[in-house]
């Protein structure tokens, strides 16, 4: 190289420094460390540059195939950013599975799902490391809003898509239907068909129709586009992204979403609704009106507390039900004159992390849960509370119109609401009713909330308006509530939760986070119901790994709150 050409790049390297103010900020950077004299050097300087790099910016996404904590398939979502000119993985979110999970399945059934699902999650996969990757690709992390907003643009373009796909594939089928009914017209006709016979002594009159009260048809289920696992996928791993780029935790980040003007000087956390008890409706027992019985600790106790206390009641209650077992099992064996045998230990532990039993009536269960509490010397109703899931929509039988509440008793709509309110009456201790009438009973629901909204929160899961039309609509399929239970699935996105937190504070409802049926590992659930301000979390229960790796999350939360002063 000649003198002169390497004068030349001298001179533009010194104009290109002296243009991005490196020989100032050296200096400045060598005098504030001089007199600390700090061990690492290099690394004092490395943090002191760091603050002039640019902002991190996403550089690409990466979509997997995973398993829920049931085994069933899934999708996880990695993201990259560009930091420092180098490219680095910065979180990776799961998805919990959005099916819920039957008590006994036939195998047809169980096979159709599986293949919609493995479906889903390869589409999903597709979806993140294609077009999804390349439209979010040197976005901000932390512009959740832009994000999600190409996000439910693309998601919006699908639907068209599949739209058209289904119309086009009708008119075929219609078509098709159309020719091989002129075929059939061409053909020759055959002798008439003979008209049966009425026997004798028979009328052929008109049947004896017995009246039945019409019920509202259940409404059809929001259709789930496959693929619509990745739109939730890319939106949540975005916001746990931005909350790194940010160096806050989720929860805080989340909150600051919500309410942009201000930093919350202090939060509060969910209450945890923790599942105890899973009860089998396709078993031999009667009891059909309950699904999930949980217990809610007092808002006095710390979380970590309340978790113990909650533990304690748990290890009763399986003593209890270990010693009812045993001892029905001994007197059957004496009843056929056979010594007795050692029962196997009761640890059937269901999908939720609960132990599932069943019961032959209500007063039977709440019997247990009493004498549970009062062993340990607590007392339901002031020590702890009972939330009961109901899931009535999985009670009703179309043919009669009615409820079936213990296997062979119904009641109609009106008289399930007259039973509700002699159970609050009776069992003051139960605080809050899940899905205690399907959505389209909606006089029902008006009517049990005149008369047990001042005793009880009345809460819609299932029962609950779909996510997206309650977002276009705030008004349609909404029923009278307390509140309503908010879950992470499919094409949900941050945002929508956020919208959706602030029409249920806006309208003095309650929300709810919830986990569905298959749920994941991943812990930004927690985050974002301490981050939206929820009243309580339904998390399931304390005995799978992917269940109590969110109360642990939670619980770290507390102490992080705690130690800040700024739990409220």
């Amino acid at each position: 190289m000649e003198a002169g050409e390497r004068r030349r790049l001298r001179r533009e390297a010194a104009e290109y420094y002296q243009g991005h103010r490196v020989p100032e900020r050296m200096e400045d950077a060598l005098n504030a460390l001089f007199p600390r004299c700090p061990q690492d050097l290099y690394g004092e300087l490395a943090n002191y540059f760091s603050k002039f790099s640019k902002a991190p910016v996403i550089c690409k996404l990466v979509g997997r195939k995973v398993f829920d904590g049931v085994g069933q398939p899934t999708l996880e979502v990695e993201l990259y950013c560009t930091v420092k000119n180098y490219e680095k993985r910065i979180c990776s979110t799961v998805m919990a599975s959005h099916s819920q999970i039957p008590e006994n399945p036939l195998p047809e059934t169980i096979e159709a799902d599986e293949k919609e699902r493995n479906d889903s999650v390869h589409t999903a996969v597709e979806w993140v490391n294609g077009s999804l990757s390349t439209m979010l690709r040197d976005l901000d992390p932390t512009d959740q809003c832009q994000a999600d907003k190409i996000l439910g643009e693309y998601f919006a373009n699908k639907v068209e898509e599949k739209k058209e796909i289904d119309k086009r594939e009708a008119e075929r089928a219609k078509g098709e239907e159309e020719e091989e009914e002129a075929k059939v017209s061409r053909a020759p006709s055959g002798p008439p068909a003979s008209t049966p016979k009425t026997k004798k002594g028979k009328k052929s009159g008109r049947k004896v129709s017995v009246e039945v009260s019409a019920i509202p048809p259940a409404e059809p289920a929001e259709a789930v586009l496959p693929g619509s696992l990745a739109i939730g996928g890319a939106s949540l791993v975005i916001a746990k992204a931005g909350a790194v780029a940010a160096r806050v935790p989720l929860y805080l980040h989340t909150a600051l979403l919500k309410h942009p003007q201000e930093s919350p000087k202090e939060m509060s956390l969910p209450l945890p609704m923790v599942t105890l008890l899973h009860c089998e409706r396709n078993s031999s027992t009667k009891l059909k009106l309950v699904k999930e019985v949980m217990f809610i600790p007092p808002v006095e106790l710390s979380l970590k507390q309340g978790i113990k206390r909650v533990l304690d009641i748990q290890k009763e209650m399986t003593r209890l039900l270990e010693s009812s077992r045993r001892k029905s099992g001994s007197q059957a064996d004496s009843k056929k004159g056979k010594a007795q045998k050692a029962l196997p230990p009761l640890k059937r532990i269901s999908h939720l992390g609960c132990l599932t039993t069943g019961h032959d009536s209500l007063e039977q269960l709440l019997l247990l849960m009493e004498t549970a509490c009062s062993n340990i010397g607590l007392q339901l109703g002031t020590d702890t509370y009972l939330a009961i899931n109901c899931a009535a929509h999985e009670l009703m039988d179309y043919d009669k119109g009615k409820y079936e509440i213990l296997t062979g008793t119904f009641k109609s709509p009106d008289e399930m609401v007259a039973m509700y309110v002699e159970m609050i009456n009776n069992f003051p201790f139960i605080i809050a009713l899940i899905d205690p009438l399907r959505k389209e009973d909606r006089e029902q629901w008006r009517s049990i909330c005149c008369a047990l909204g001042s005793k009880c929160y009345l809460i819609a899961e299932d029962a609950a308006t779909q996510i997206s039309k309650l977002r276009t609509d705030q008004n349609i399929n909404v029923a009278t509530c307390s509140g309503v239970v908010l879950k992470y699935i499919n094409q949900t996105k941050v945002s929508d939760l956020i919208e959706l937190t602030g029409i249920l504070d806006g309208q003095r409802r309650i929300t709810i986070l919830g986990s569905p049926d298959g749920e994941s590992s991943d812990e930004s659930l927690v985050d974002l119901a301490v981050g939206l301000g929820a009243r309580f979390l339904k998390l399931g229960g304390l005995s799978r790994g992917e269940r109590v790796a969110k109360y642990n999350r939670l619980l770290a939360i507390e102490e992080e709150l705690a130690a800040n002063g700024a739990l409220r």
